[in-house]
């Protein structure tokens, strides 16, 4: 009986062992930094590149949504004929409106990493089928 329960040991350490290996790389990418420091003087890395220009339909759905999706703050929502009297100011009045800000809406949209032609074309989006 106790030899049994020796090799039964035995094997069970060894399973654990080798399990154990295989979840090495698993728990380093649990346990990696989320963030680093800078410090002012150091050289800072930029890892980050640009995945390039995102449609409007991708601004929209991750900046604009917010609040023209519901309405919140008298925001037009895509479609609606609240955008008809924006239109009507032109388009340029409106993208203006967008990057400074306007009334309720603030500047570019709270979409801080869009650039000007991708708040063009959220705008686009939001306006076809008027």
């Amino acid at each position: 009986m106790k030899k049994l329960t020796f090799a039964l040991a035995s094997f069970l350490l060894a399973v654990g062992a080798i399990a154990s290996t295989d979840n090495n790389e698993e728990l380093a990418k649990r346990i990696a930094p989320v963030g680093q420091i800078y410090v002012a003087g150091q050289q800072a890395e930029v890892a980050a590149e640009s995945s390039g220009p995102r449609s409007g339909e991708d601004v929209y759905k991750g900046a604009c949504i917010a609040c023209h999706g519901t309405g919140a703050l008298d925001a037009p929502k895509p479609g609606a004929d609240t955008w008809k009297p924006r239109i009507a100011q032109g388009f340029d009045v409106m993208l203006k409106h967008s990057i400074e800000g306007f009334n309720n809406m603030p500047a570019m949209g709270t979409c801080a990493t869009c650039s000007e032609d991708e708040i063009a074309a959220a705008i686009r989006f939001m306006i076809d089928g008027v």
